[in-house]
């Protein structure tokens, strides 16, 4: 899919740094092609994670991240979200012993709940509430991206046979 190329992965991890780079910028700093980074930046774009920044024209078009829009409650994440999510989650465990010591911590908890519809409800307004502050500010010195992925749905009997 969509983030299954390593090229792709290092392409989004560079705009979370730079803000915004050409193809020609892109390929100078991971040592890649600039075809290669204009083809999947363009494939990054096509699947919603990456967008050509306004106003600019031309071959040297800076690209940047797209810019979130926050899901209404309940909706849908959809399968390129999850991609994202598991992806980076799987990154993580494969490369966590070579971060640096300081990062290299792994808060992955889950719980099952006896839970009402309404307080389904309540809990996940509750974890989006906790979350809020530290998405909306500056990122502080010394910071860096972390995944925080939180699914709160009923755990559904399996189907007969």
């Amino acid at each position: 899919m969509a983030l299954r190329h390593p090229l792709r992965v290092a392409l989004l991890d560079l705009l979370a740094d730079a803000g915004s780079v050409t193809a020609n910028e892109a390929a100078r700093r991971l040592g890649e092609s600039s075809g290669a980074c204009s083809f999947h930046l363009r494939q990054l774009e096509r699947y919603g994670y990456v967008e050509p920044v306004a106003g600019a024209h031309g071959r040297a078009r800076p690209w940047r991240l797209r810019a979130p829009t926050p899901p209404r409650p309940g909706a849908d994440l959809g399968p390129l979200a999850r991609e994202l999510e598991d992806e980076g989650y799987h990154r993580w465990l494969a490369r966590r012993a070579t971060a640096p010591e300081r990062w290299q911590r792994d808060e992955a908890f889950s719980e099952v709940l006896h839970l009402t519809p309404a307080e389904l409800t309540t809990v996940a307004d509750e974890i989006r509430a906790v979350l809020a502050p530290y998405a909306r500010r500056r990122a502080p010195r010394g910071s860096a991206p972390v995944g925080v992925v939180a699914r709160v749905f009923p755990l559904l009997p399996e189907a007969d046979a």
